[in-house]
């Protein structure tokens, strides 16, 4: 795996999805699963937090699948797609930088308040994995991009499975972590309390991914590979 490749396929969907935890609206999710999970057995809550991350990865990894196939369909048009997704990170970067990131934010899957009937040892860590946080959505259309655009580039569709794979499973690991390890979940209080200055953070990141994406788009000419 070249340089580009790891970048592209592991660091920047973790150190996104490590960012997508902390947003306000997605730790407070995280709070509320963790909440129920308490006074339940271990065996109850191992299979409840494993059923929510393999499910939310897969999920994720289907939709990179989908991405990357897209931009298969417009590999002449290789580096117009890094171009024109790098002007909408940017302009995404822009709306949360300067606070308005509220008129971006779309809910993925049902609501939050319907869960309370939900029942069963894995049930709602199904129903969980599937209610991505609004805030968490524009990081998911960024990495939809950068797997569409390296479809354009001609990687192979697996890696835009596996940079959404990653992407799902760090957006959840400090909730398996604090699930699995008790000690732990102080930390995820005090990350609560450093969640209001994510959203300034997640733009900043995203206009670099965006400027990023344009000068890649500009001068280098990625080369199609079987």
């Amino acid at each position: 795996m070249s340089g580009f490749e790891l970048i592209q396929t592991v660091l920047l969907p973790a150190g996104l999805g490590l960012l997508g935890f902390i947003e306000p609206c997605s730790i407070g999710a995280s709070l509320l699963f963790i909440k129920y999970l308490e006074g339940k057995d271990a065996t109850h809550q191992i299979v409840q937090v494993g059923v929510f991350t393999v499910t939310r990865a897969l999920f994720m990894g289907g939709l990179g699948i989908l991405a990357a196939a897209l931009g298969m369909v417009f590999l002449e048009f290789q580096k117009g797609v890094w171009i024109t997704f790098g002007i909408v990170y940017a302009l995404i970067g822009a709306f949360y930088v300067t606070g308005r990131s509220g008129l971006l934010t779309v809910k993925l899957g049902p609501s939050l308040a319907r869960l309370s009937g939900t029942s069963g040892p894995a049930a709602l860590g199904l129903v969980f994995a599937f209610n991505i946080p609004a805030c968490a959505g524009p990081l998911i259309f960024a990495l939809l991009g950068t797997s569409a655009a390296g479809g354009a580039a001609g990687s192979a569709l697996a890696a835009g499975f596996a940079s959404l794979v990653v992407f799902g499973v760090t957006l959840s690991l400090p909730l398996i972590i604090a699930v699995l390890f008790r000690p732990a979940r102080r930390t995820l209080d005090r990350l609560a309390g450093f969640s209001v200055h994510a959203p300034f953070w997640t733009g900043v990141i995203l206009v670099a991914l965006g400027l990023w994406s344009i000068w890649f788009g500009l001068f280098v000419t990625p080369q199609k590979t079987v």
